[in-house]
This record gives C-alpha cells, sequence and structure tokens, in this order.
C-alpha cells in the first residue's frame, strides 16, 4: 500500500534541499564572497542529506517501500551526487585507508587532473612533502575521534603547488563504511608588508578553481591551444637539440655525451637528472645533475655518491626495459635512501619522478631517471615520451660508437699483424717501411709486407689485395701467411709464389686476386745475392749510391687467377750502399687532375734520394707523392726499403 503523504512529503525536502544549494551557489558566485561560511553549510546540507538518507533506509526496513518511496530515495541518491559533483568548494571523498574515492569538478580543477585521475590514489600523494606528515595526522585524527578538524598545506597541482586549507570530516552513512569529505579552500595570500589579505596570488577560492575549469574545457577560446602548442613546440626543441649534441660529439664519446645530455635534460624541463649505466652486472651511477647553484651542485654530489639500489626505480627500469612515470611520488623511497637513511626523494624535495631505460630495443646500457620539485608541476605523459626517444637516441648513438670501436680494434689488429712497423733484423741489412691509408675509403686494405727465415737466409715479401674491406683484408692475411708458411721449407720465391697461388685458389676468395714480390736474400762473401719472384706486382727499384736508378723487370700474373700461372724470376748481386725499393700499386697510381699519375715522376724523385737512410727515403717519397695527389689517395701506399751494409762477421 503507498503512502502518499510520505511521497510528498520527501519531495517537498527534496524541492527545499535543491533551493538552499541553489542559494548555496549563488552566495559562493558573489564578488568577494566569504567562502568559509558556505562551505561550513555545504558540509552542513551533506550532513542534513545524508540524515535523511539514512533515515530513509531504516523506514524501509519496517516494511517492504512504495514505489513512490523508491523513487524518492533513487531521487535523493540522485541529488546527493550532484550536490556533491556540482558544489560550488572543492570536495573529496576519501576512503578509511587514505586513497581516494572521489573528487568532485571543482577539486579537479583545483588540482589541474579533471575528477577521474585521482580515484584510487592515497590522498597524501597530491599534498607536498613538507605537509604530508600533518595532513596524514589529521585524517587520521577525525577517523578516531568522528570530529572535523581543519589544517593549512600545500596541494600539488599541474603547474606547481597551491596553499589551501583542508576541512576533513567524517561521514557515517548507514550500510556503508565510514568515508572522509575533504574540502579544500585557496589560502588566500598575504597583502604585501603582513597585511590582510588585499587580492592574493593568482585567483584564489572558488574563482581559481572555476578559471581553471574552464581553460581545461575545449571551449574556452581560440587561445586555450597556445599553451598545448608551446609545450610541443618545446619538446620538438628538445630533442633537435640532443640529436645535434650526439652529431656533434662524433665520433661519440659516452662518457661526454651522457654529461652533456643530462645537463640539457636538467634546463630545458626542470628537474633533477640521474644517469645510472650497467658496468658488469651491477647498475652504477654515473652523474645527477641538478641546478647550477651551490646548495644543488652539493645535492648532486651527495645524490650521485649513492648507487642505486636493487628494488628502486631506476633498478626496476633498467632490469624490465619498461619506462615508468610517477605523477605523484606517494612513496618516499621509491629512489632509494641518501645519507642517514634519508628517502633520496626528500632529500632532492621532488614529488613527480619518470624513469627511462636507456636501450635500443636489443641492449640495455642502463636508466635515465628525471625527478621534478613541486613548483615546477608534475611530469605528464608527453614528458615522458620525449624522454623514452631521447634514451632510445643515447642507445643507439652508444651502440654504433661501441660497434665502431670494435671494428677499429679488429681492423689496427688486422693493420698491424699486415703492415709490422718493425721487421725482424735481416744481418747485414738496413730496412725500413711505410704504410698510408687511403683518404677516400679509410677500410682496412689489402697490402702486406712480411720478413721470415728460409732454410738457407731470409725472405722479405710485399703485397696487395684488390679491392678494400674486411674480406680483403682476410685474402691478404691468407696470402701473407701462405707465403710465410712456404719459405718455410724453400728458399726459392718461385716456388714459394706457385704454392700460395695454389692455397688462394682452393679457398676461393669470390674471384679476388693478389699481387705479390717475394725475395730471398743471402751472403755470398762480400756481396749480397738477391733472388726476386714476381706475381704482377710492380717492379722494384735499385738504387746505386751514386744515383743510378734501374727499374727491375718484374712481371707474372697475380695470385688466384690460373692455377698454372707461373712468377716472373729474376737475380741480381748488390753491394754495400745499393738499396731496394719495393713498394704498392698505390704509390704509382697517386692521381692528380690534369697532371696524370705520379708513376711518371717516381724515378726522377727516387735518384735524387740517393744516399740517404732507407726510412728516410720512405718518408721523403711518402711526403712528396701526398704532394702531388693534393692528400687525396685512393689507394694504400705500402713502400719497403732495403740498403745493403757490411757482410755480417761469421757466426
Amino acid at each position: 500500500m503507498s503512502n502518499p503523504d510520505g511521497s510528498v512529503s520527501a519531495r517537498k525536502e527534496l524541492a527545499d534541499l535543491a533551493a538552499r544549494r541553489d542559494a548555496l551557489r549563488q552566495t559562493a558566485a558573489l564578488e568577494g564572497a566569504n567562502l568559509r561560511p558556505t562551505l561550513d553549510a555545504a558540509l552542513a546540507e551533506l550532513d542534513a542529506a545524508i540524515d535523511a538518507f539514512a533515515a530513509a533506509h531504516d523506514g524501509s526496513a519496517a516494511g517492504p517501500p512504495d514505489e513512490a518511496a523508491l523513487d524518492a530515495l533513487h531521487a535523493e541518491r540522485r541529488l546527493l551526487r550532484a550536490l556533491f559533483h556540482e558544489a560550488p568548494v572543492a570536495l573529496i571523498l576519501v576512503e578509511r585507508d587514505g586513497t581516494v574515492r572521489r573528487v568532485n569538478q571543482a577539486a579537479g580543477a583545483l588540482l589541474d587532473t579533471g575528477s577521474g585521475y585521482a580515484t584510487g590514489r592515497p590522498f597524501t600523494a597530491f599534498v607536498n612533502l613538507p605537509s604530508r606528515a600533518a595532513v596524514d595526522s589529521l585524517l587520521t585524527a577525525v577517523i578516531r575521534t568522528g570530529q572535523a578538524r581543519q589544517v593549512r598545506c600545500e596541494l600539488l597541482t599541474g603547474t606547481g603547488t597551491t596553499e589551501c586549507e583542508l576541512t576533513a570530516g567524517l561521514a557515517r552513512p548507514r550500510g556503508d563504511a565510514d568515508q572522509l569529505i575533504v574540502a579544500v579552500r585557496e589560502a588566500p595570500a598575504p597583502a604585501p608588508g603582513g597585511g590582510p589579505e588585499t587580492g592574493g596570488r593568482k585567483k584564489s577560492g572558488r574563482q581559481g578553481a572555476k578559471t581553471r575549469a574552464k581553460a581545461a574545457r575545449p571551449e574556452a577560446g581560440r587561445g586555450a591551444a597556445a599553451p598545448v602548442i608551446a609545450a610541443m613546440t618545446r619538446r620538438l626543441d628538445l630533442m633537435t637539440a640532443v640529436a645535434r649534441l650526439l652529431l656533434e660529439n662524433a665520433p661519440l664519446n659516452e662518457t661526454v655525451a651522457l654529461r652533456r645530455c643530462a645537463q640539457l635534460l636538467a634546463g630545458e624541463l626542470t628537474a633533477w637528472v640521474m644517469v645510472d649505466v650497467a658496468r658488469g652486472n651491477r647498475l652504477r651511477r654515473q652523474y645527477v645533475v641538478g641546478g647550477d647553484d651551490q646548495p644543488s651542485a652539493e645535492l648532486a654530489r651527495t645524490a650521485a655518491a649513492q648507487e642505486p639500489e636493487p628494488g628502486s626505480l631506476p633498478h626496476t627500469v633498467h632490469d624490465t626495459g619498461s619506462s615508468q612515470l610517477i605523477t605523484h611520488a606517494d612513496d618516499a623511497g621509491v629512489l632509494g635512501d641518501g645519507p642517514d637513511g634519508v628517502p633520496l626523494l626528500m632529500l632532492l624535495g621532488t614529488t613527480s619522478v619518470l624513469s627511462v631505460p636507456v636501450s635500443d630495443g636489443e641492449h640495455c646500457y642502463g636508466a635515465l631517471t628525471l625527478a621534478r620539485r613541486p613548483g615546477a608541476g608534475h611530469f605528464e605523459m608527453a614528458d615522458l615520451g620525449v624522454v623514452e626517444e631521447i634514451g632510445e637516441q643515447l642507445a643507439l648513438a652508444i651502440t654504433m660508437d661501441r660497434r665502431v670501436r670494435r671494428l677499429t680494434q679488429v681492423a689496427d689488429a688486422l693493420r698491424h699483424s699486415l703492415l709490422p712497423r718493425e721487421l725482424p733484423g735481416v744481418p747485414g741489412i738496413e730496412a725500413a717501411t711505410s704504410h698510408l691509408a687511403a683518404t677516400e675509403n679509410p677500410e682496412v686494405g689489402g697490402d702486406f709486407v712480411d720478413a721470415y727465415r728460409t732454410p738457407s737466409g731470409w725472405g722479405v715479401a710485399i703485397g696487395d689485395v684488390c679491392g678494400r674491406g674486411e674480406g680483403v683484408a682476410t685474402v691478404s692475411a691468407a696470402a701473407r701467411h701462405a707465403i710465410r708458411a712456404v719459405a718455410h721449407s724453400t728458399h726459392d720465391p718461385a716456388e714459394v709464389l706457385k704454392a700460395a697461388n695454389q692455397i688462394i685458389l682452393a679457398e676461393e676468395f669470390s674471384g679476388r686476386f693478389v699481387t705479390a714480390c717475394a725475395a730471398h736474400v743471402r751472403w755470398r762473401d762480400e756481396r749480397l745475392e738477391v733472388t726476386l719472384g714476381n706475381a704482377g706486382h710492380p717492379a722494384p727499384l735499385l738504387l746505386r749510391p751514386d744515383g743510378e736508378l734501374r727499374q727491375l723487370r718484374g712481371g707474372g700474373l697475380p695470385l688466384g687467377i690460373f692455377p698454372d700461372a707461373g712468377p716472373g724470376l729474376e737475380q741480381h748481386e748488390l753491394s754495400a750502399g745499393d738499396t731496394l725499393i719495393f713498394y704498392s700499386d698505390g704509390l704509382a697510381d697517386a692521381h692528380r687532375p690534369g697532371q696524370g699519375y705520379f708513376d711518371d715522376q717516381l724515378p726522377g724523385e727516387v735518384a735524387a734520394l740517393a744516399g740517404r737512410a732507407p726510412g728516410q727515403i720512405l718518408a721523403r717519397l711518402q711526403e712528396v707523392a701526398l704532394e702531388f695527389c693534393q692528400g687525396t689517395l685512393r689507394d694504400d701506399i705500402t713502400m719497403l726499403a732495403l740498403r745493403v751494409g757490411d757482410p755480417p762477421g761469421p757466426a
């Protein structure tokens, strides 16, 4: 049986409540309105609504509610939600464990987060660090005593901090757990000289929240997009600056690049920047960069001395390879502890943190962590995206740098093995070698030079492989070692080159061929007997002490082309002071547009060097060859000079 009188009474009560709500809203909107009584009245109305709701709930226990009563109950609930959401003051509903259950529109505008972001997060995460303990104590006291309390604190907003007064009360809805209602009011700023308020900082109270709420809406006006565009431009400029930094620092020095990047990020994003690098199996703190003032520099040194602890944010990001953004850090230990157990987050005075891996997707070299003080606002997803991109750029640069360094080390090792700076001492002979790498394509070339023992004396060899690159170096190394190995069993240069030809053919080096000259030297009384075998290599030059110059015959076919190719063979007897000069075709082929090739003036340059030591001769030939081609070498130049001295005494 329905109760018409009860239904009419409920509707009247709801109408009266709605009228009082509208009156409060109008009062709060008046210029210069005193919001404290308005706030108290709004809380009283909330209490009355809760009591009405509880009474309706109690009445329903007496018997099944009729349809009109249920309609009134649903209407009352809708009114409560509307009253909370549309209240002219910032209201936050907090669970007993301190997590936010609901935020109304005014509170979302005040925090610059919207009404849904705060849900499920600890309420104290939105309180600046120095005020958190007091606010936490306030909430606990309200829960314990049931009495409303107030506290003044700084709340974290999207653009910094705002001084506020919190009024917290306990709601005890029947059939539900007790909950805290926290009302937030921007505290007025003191007037200059400490007098009464004369307008406050920015805009205070509801007017400030209303202004920010309007600015957050798309329909706020054409100028609303300007801050977004400005922020996007700054982030693009930052990306460009990092790319330029890495390019200008090429070839990359990891230490310098990481430090400069950290300094750039600290300045552009107004943040502390921590760079942690993996060394072996541990993560080591490399740098901490903050402000330029002396206190900040001291704090940076203190923080840099603290290694990232397992379980801390940088360590977790490095281990998982996944970025993390903590807009409002509620865990003070997220960065680990500083000296004396003080959390590093509190030591730096920061409340917003992001951390990204320095990773190229395959290798993770460490973590880049940024922490921001509340005055600079909190980090956003766009900040995380930019820093992630920078972390990837750093990782790619480090990967390429380490790859280049490894290749350079391999190239240096190959070059050193193929072109030793000093040859073994041959009795009675003064020897010198030189090498100039090509400038147009400075990869490992195919030149080699060697000196080795034979069954009846000593052997020397010089050679060149067509082409450049790692594959060429492999062929060059194979040819050099083949000549050396065969020469241990025979002194005849022709036999040595024939055997080396068969070895190179058997390896099938993709059609590459080798030019080579092998010589065997041994003393015959007062004269040096030289037997030359040539496989398509430039013929040596014989320089007499009086300046007479002879170009030897050379001849033969390169190794690695025909299986029955025979080398050219010749024999000479040299006296004291005679000098044999071997060289690769890079010397003869040095080119200068309009002037031909250096081969045309090579004999005259060599003849003018009669009487000089082998090292002096080669140094001068390098100099004039570079002058001729104006410093542009298309191929390596390798030379070997042997000058006959006095015959060795009896062994």
